[in-house]
């Protein structure tokens, strides 16, 4: 199994909802794809990422309805592979993604770390490790803010993809 999540941005016109197009979207390496249409279009998370979730689980929504903290990491409309095994591609709206993109804008950092430390420390190292552990997610937070705004920014969708 991978231990690194992939998100890219998309333009609505260009999103398909097959399997084999969404799989080929991801074939150039992120590296690639950073070098051929900027920074921003694509963020790939460390083996962290379902750490990284649970600091926005505990975040209040905004209205019930848009719950954007769930969308910002594992969030999105599963579309499901023909080998179940394989885990599905995860798609969120243009819509959905400026709704995360203003959530990321104005959140706290330190209060949504506040939340998560107690379970979270433990798994780096303890109370000793907090000022690595608090910059590893620190930073991770600042790349999936400047992601999303930037998708916002273009009117793009979201696919995100965990190799396996």
């Amino acid at each position: 199994m991978s231990t690194y999540l992939r998100l890219r941005a998309v333009p609505p016109p260009a999103l398909r909802n097959s399997t084999t197009w969404l799989e080929r979207l991801f074939e150039d390496d992120s590296e690639t794809v950073r070098r051929g249409v900027g920074r921003h279009r694509e963020e790939e998370l460390d083996n962290r990422y379902l750490d990284q979730e649970r600091i926005y689980a505990g975040a209040p929504a905004h209205r019930a309805e848009d719950r954007p903290q769930t969308q910002v990491v594992l969030g999105g409309r599963p579309v499901f592979r023909a080998d179940r095994r394989k885990s599905p591609f995860l798609v969120l709206t243009a819509a959905q993604a400026r709704r995360v993109a203003r959530f990321l804008a104005v959140a706290d950092f330190d209060a949504l770390w506040d939340f998560a430390r107690a379970e979270l420390l433990p798994r780096y190292g303890g109370a000793t490790a907090e000022p690595e552990t608090w910059y590893a997610f620190a930073v991770a937070h600042q790349e999936l803010r400047a992601f999303y705004a930037r998708t916002a920014e273009c009117g793009d969708a979201v696919v995100k993809w965990l190799p396996t």
